[in-house]
């Protein structure tokens, strides 16, 4: 049962979530309900660059200009999220809003979206929940729940945003930032 959507907010792995997809990862949830949850894995950049994987839209991806892995669910589907520029009066034809400025992007509406957007990535698959399976996860402490920024899906660094994330709370989830993947370097 949800009691509250976290729609639009960040889920960030704690510590201690060891399972391989989603250890030190930051998740943009882009729809919660009673039917479950998406989200987009924000900071698993891959090797493959955008002009590979989508030529005809590579010159409007965000650097780094790779397609990075949005989730183990369905990786063989391209996601793209857009950021609407500030001040835009009203939606893009083919720019779906799916937490504050930032939404879905379909491809097929290129001339209507370049002038629109100020920010671009590419995702392949997505991270899926079905009905409760989120809530029981967060119950178990995997997950620290945070307010997104708008710029986290399109840095520049995505491999440090679990500690950039993280640091930017203050206090002890600060220090949390600074944890050692493998605590024995410690």
């Amino acid at each position: 049962m949800v009691d509250a959507s976290l729609t639009g907010a960040l889920l960030v792995a704690s510590p201690t979530l060891d399972d391989p997809n989603f250890a030190r990862t930051v998740i943009l949830l882009l729809d919660h309900d009673a039917d479950g949850a998406v989200g987009m894995v924000l900071n698993r950049p891959t090797n493959v660059s955008a002009a590979d994987a989508l030529p005809e839209w590579a010159f409007a991806a965000t650097e780094p200009a790779v397609v990075h892995v949005g989730g183990p669910v369905t990786p063989q589907a391209v996601v793209c999220l857009g950021r609407i520029k500030a001040g835009m009066q009203q939606a893009p034809a083919g720019w779906r809003p799916l937490a504050g400025a930032i939404g879905a992007l379909d491809l097929d509406e290129a001339a209507e979206l370049v002038g629109a957007l100020d920010a671009v990535r590419f995702f392949a698959g997505y991270a899926g929940w079905g009905p409760g399976q989120l809530e029981r996860e967060l119950r178990i402490g995997g997950w620290l729940v945070l307010a997104a920024d708008p710029n986290d899906p399109f840095t520049a660094e995505p491999a440090k945003l679990w500690s950039s994330v993280l640091r930017r709370q203050g206090g002890e989830l600060a220090l949390l930032s600074t944890m050692p993947t493998d605590p024995s370097d410690n």
